[in-house]
């Protein structure tokens, strides 16, 4: 089959046939249903002929296992979708999902087929049912290579994961031309849904690349650390390396003196986990917490901490939809869940308020309730109120709780709580003496760990140079974990 990749070529953009080859094994892609028409007879339909309606569908592998893989194709009537283009991507999504391997769209369209109306639309509705259908049973990844525009942004907003490239990528659901005309604002495409905008601000995208080449190499990344359907066995890599002498002596030295200072997280997940193997999720949204993939003695583990480094690491409503996606996704393929906590609460104010982030930070302690999946948390610092319950806390389900021995585990921090209890002696200068003796009473017997042990509530006070061998042996211990919801309902419903 001939494909006009000279068309793409000149907006410095890959032919779909080019994208799946750079995506799959060499030669290991097979093309299905190349020879599906349009079957539209108005508005000069019924003279064009389509190759493949715009579309290229089949199956091949990455990294030596199958995948399906489905690519629009802008040169061929601008990748727009019709009837039996929608039904060609519905089909390969429900092969996979009897296949049981995960689905990846290639999106470069200009959206529904205008010519074609319900019939159309129809093709949408189709393609969106089966990404439900598929949702928690096989993986879908979605790569956004061009304009992704109207309803069609919604078969990539139902998938895993969504990669964006830069310069190319385009998503909205109405784009700069009806913004104008409606709202008589001038904005560019870019700056309306380009590949940064949904990286950094909506979150919309999880991964941003800077060309399609390294993009296509970070989705067979990805593919190397989540199981292939539901049911797989964790991926585990044939080697692991971990530096135990080199990565206990940097741990020791995370933590600032002064506790209101930040860090970055980063470097602890790096030291607990094997080398180089932490796989950033959504890195650019929400800077105040941290998601991804990482190897813990050759096994997949989901990671979710809280950042010091980006506004203190206080839950927001941002941070609460990037915690609670990642914790449903881990559960729902039966990922471990590694948590670490360092958090000074829920963001307080006016502006987070009126956004939502009751409702928000409920999906947090919602998702961690719900996921069955081992879970260990690891509390290095400030642990206070409602967040420290929301991450993950031996309340909601935690199989181990695991605290450093300067964790803060309370309601408040000793200088919000002495405010409090003890407001008309701050009132008088006097007293200035004894308020400092209570605060530092209220750090000793109230805010230590230690109290959280006797509870119960902390499996074991340990030092932060035993944290990996702690997480890697409570990881063995549960390996096998079962559990079962013994409630009678159809399902939760989960706050959104």
């Amino acid at each position: 089959m001939e494909y006009n990749l000279e068309k793409q070529h000149a907006k410095g953009k890959l032919h779909a046939i080019e994208r799946i080859a750079a995506l799959c094994d060499k030669d290991t892609f097979k093309e299905i249903y190349s020879g599906v028409r349009h079957n539209c007879s108005s508005f000069g339909m019924e003279k064009k002929d389509i190759p493949y309606d715009g579309v290229i569908t089949g199956f091949g592998k990455i990294n030596g296992r199958k995948v399906a893989v489905y690519a629009q194709d802008f040169t061929v009537q601008g990748g727009s979708l019709g009837l039996m283009h929608g039904e060609k991507i519905a089909e390969i999504i429900d092969l996979a999902i009897k296949a049981r391997c995960p689905v990846i769209g290639i999106n470069d369209s200009g959206g529904a087929r205008i010519q074609e109306g319900v019939d159309a639309l129809c093709g949408y509705g189709d393609l969106f049912y089966q990404n439900v259908r598929a949702s928690g049973s096989v993986p879908q990844i979605s790569i956004v290579a061009g304009p992704c525009a109207g309803g069609a942004v919604y078969s990539p907003g139902l998938t895993d994961f969504i990669f964006a490239v830069d310069k190319i990528s385009q998503l909205f659901i109405t784009g700069p031309k009806v913004v104008k005309s409606v709202m008589f604002m001038d904005i560019s495409a870019e700056d309306l849904g380009g590949a940064a905008i949904h990286s950094q601000k909506s979150g919309v995208a999880h991964f941003r690349a800077a060309d399609e080449k390294s993009c296509y190499e970070s989705v067979r990344k990805l593919l190397d650390y989540i199981p292939h359907y539901y049911g797989d066995e964790i991926v585990q890599a044939a080697k692991f390396h971990y530096d135990e002498r080199k990565k206990e002596k940097d741990i020791e030295t995370i933590l600032p003196e002064n506790p209101r200072a930040g860090y970055d997280i980063r470097r602890v997940i790096e030291d607990v986990t094997d080398d180089e193997s932490f796989f950033e999720v959504s890195k650019e949204f929400a800077i105040n917490c941290v998601v991804g993939f990482a190897k813990v003695e050759g096994r997949t583990v989901g990671i979710i901490a809280n950042n010091p480094s980006g506004i203190g690491g206080v839950l927001d409503c941002d941070a609460s939809d990037k915690i609670a996606r990642h914790v449903r996704y881990c559960d729902s393929f039966n990922i471990p869940l590694l948590t670490f906590v360092d958090v000074p609460g829920f963001i307080p104010g006016p502006q987070e308020e009126q956004k939502g982030i009751i409702r928000h930070g409920a999906k947090v302690i919602y998702a961690y309730s719900e996921a069955s999946v081992p879970k260990i948390t690891v509390i290095t610092r400030k642990a206070y109120g409602g967040a420290y319950i929301a991450m993950c806390s031996k309340h909601l389900g935690a199989d181990f709780v695991y605290a450093w021995p300067k964790a803060e585990i309370a309601v408040m921090g000793a200088e919000g709580a002495i405010g409090i209890l003890y407001a008309k002696e701050l009132a008088d200068p006097a007293k200035a003496q004894e308020v400092a003796q209570k605060s530092e009473e209220y750090k000793s017997e109230i805010m230590t760990p230690k109290i959280a042990a006797k509870r119960g509530y902390v499996s074991e006070v340990i030092e932060p140079k035993e944290t990996r061998a702690r997480v890697a042996s409570s990881l063995e211990f549960l390996l096998e974990k079962k559990a079962f919801d013994t409630v009678c309902k159809k399902h939760g419903n989960t706050p959104l």
